[in-house]
């Protein structure tokens, strides 16, 4: 599959949905509004997005159907990168290809932006939606679950905690790892696939069948994350506790994982399959 090419079709469809429930920056308070869209726009390849969408595709539904979804997560991504840029957590000064919200603004209005971006995501997943009013309430519980204390927020505390201590056996600081990232990243990514399963009418078993892929794709997809910083970063990273090449092989053990995990949707999920090995192997 042209994974790019998917890329390209299927963005325009959040990006829409985005701008729509988006306050205009003619909005007051404007700084906020602005702050707000600073980052949304231009976005990323909007992987999470992709992966909501292609979990509609292989069980039968059509994007359209887990917009809400699409819109949701890419906000509270977007939240969450505002947050990791700022002085008090890893300091950024630019994010794709422009400054970060607290340099083109103010710290307290990025603070501000985020946290209201985290709160524009739940209403954008109760938008009006064929989807039954249980799986919209199941999605929510989902996507507030991954970016808690339990999930994004509770592992990125743990994230700054391990910069202070790496001490400990390599199989411990390994596991500790692999917690950080299940919680601070790959939550995110099986809510996104979760959720969309949900929206999309899938079974309790489908569901949790799609939401642990999307753990262990998202674990992978963090340690490739790391082997392309592996000159650079020294925090928490699989790279620095098991070396290149072990890295490179436990993502790919995860990645097969996950894999296994969404065979039984048959030809219907390659679009998913393929964003999965994407994001894995895209820099291999």
């Amino acid at each position: 599959m042209d994974v790019p090419g998917y890329f390209a079709e299927r963005a325009p469809l959040v990006d829409a949905q985005l701008d729509a429930i988006l306050p205009q920056v003619s909005t007051p308070p404007e700084s906020l509004h602005a702050a707000m869209r600073h980052l949304v726009f231009p976005g990323g390849k909007r992987l999470r997005p992709a992966l909501a969408f292609a979990t509609a595709e292989a069980l039968g539904r059509p994007p359209e159907r887990v917009l809400p979804v699409a819109a949701a997560v890419e906000l509270v991504h977007t939240y969450s990168l505002i947050h990791d840029d700022l002085p008090c957590m890893d300091d950024d000064d630019e994010r794709r290809g422009q400054p970060t919200v607290h340099r083109q603004f103010d710290e307290a209005t990025a603070v501000l932006a985020g946290d209201a971006l985290q709160a524009l995501a739940f209403e954008a997943l109760a938008l009006p939606t064929e989807a039954a009013p249980s799986a919209v309430l199941a999605s929510v519980r989902d996507l507030a679950g991954a970016i808690g204390a339990a999930g994004l927020v509770g592992g990125q505390v743990d994230d700054l905690a391990f910069a202070q201590d790496v001490g400990g056996a390599k199989d411990a600081r390994q596991q500790r790892v692999e917690s950080i990232h299940r919680r601070k990243s790959a939550r995110l990514i099986a809510a996104a696939m979760s959720c969309a399963a949900r929206f999309a009418g899938g079974d309790d078993r489908r569901v949790d069948n799609l939401c642990q892929a999307g753990l262990e794709m998202g674990v992978a997809f963090q340690i490739a994350d790391d082997w392309l910083d592996r000159d650079e970063d020294e925090g928490c990273s699989l790279v620095h506790v098991l070396g290149s090449d072990a890295a490179r092989e436990r993502a790919n053990v995860l990645l097969q994982s996950a894999l296994a995990r969404v065979e039984e949707l048959g030809d219907a999920a390659e679009s998913l399959r393929a964003l999965m090995r994407f994001a894995v192997h895209r820099t291999v």
